[in-house]
């Protein structure tokens, strides 16, 4: 059986730092040609897990908890846009945009773990949320993501709706929150040591190098 590198990254869908680093670390993986000796699950970060269901004026959050003022704010999404380009991804900043709750996101995900699905649903909640300009803490906008990848929509919602599963989701967080895991993105090789941020394709190639000629 063939060595192989177990990646966690911890993340949440409505990061824009989370996708442009998994772009860099997927490409990575292609460029050393590795992808059959990676296991990549994504774990679960809440940015704001006390939002309420409304959510709140994206701006207006970033100035409460980041105290940034509007010019750095549109510096800050032209930045990530172009970021953005740099690795495939479209990122359609709004004036309405919204920071929401994304738990139920998280179910989802973990319950797309258990059919090989979970990136492929990851990436689509990354587009519905950054680029299609979707609300992933609505309900019906998650299943449909859960539906265009033939998974079931009503074992999907029956996870949504169950207390034990939500309840897994706080206690994975909680977990990584106890590495000292504080903030997203974070990727974990091997679950012995981390890389944090979006780092460049090299410096991935460099840990994924490194990994391989270890073993």
């Amino acid at each position: 059986m063939s060595y192989k590198i177990q990646i966690d990254i911890i993340s949440d869908v409505v990061c824009p730092w989370c996708i442009i680093g998994y772009k860099n670390l997927q490409k990575a993986i292609d460029e050393l040609d590795i992808s059959n000796q990676v296991e990549l699950q994504w774990q679960p970060f809440e940015l704001n897990p006390n939002m309420p269901p409304e959510g709140q004026d994206l701006r207006e959050h970033v100035v409460e908890k980041y105290g940034s003022s509007l010019e750095e704010s549109n510096q800050s999404r032209i930045n990530i846009g172009e970021r953005g380009k740099e690795v495939g991804f479209t990122f359609n900043f709004f004036d309405e945009m919204k920071i929401v709750n994304t738990r139920d996101a998280h179910i989802l995900l973990e319950y797309a773990h258990e059919f090989g699905k979970q990136t492929e649903l990851k990436l689509r909640l990354f587009s519905a949320a950054f680029t299609d300009k979707k609300d992933v803490s609505n309900r019906e906008v998650l299943l449909n993501e859960v539906a265009q990848l033939s998974l079931n929509v009503q074992q999907a919602t029956q996870r949504l709706d169950d207390a034990d599963c939500r309840e897994y989701i706080i206690e994975q967080e909680k977990y990584w929150q106890g590495l000292g895991i504080s903030a997203v993105p974070a990727v974990v090789f091997n679950r012995t040591s981390a890389m944090s941020g979006a780092q460049p394709v090299a410096a991935y190639k460099e840990v994924l190098t490194e990994l391989l000629a270890s073993k």
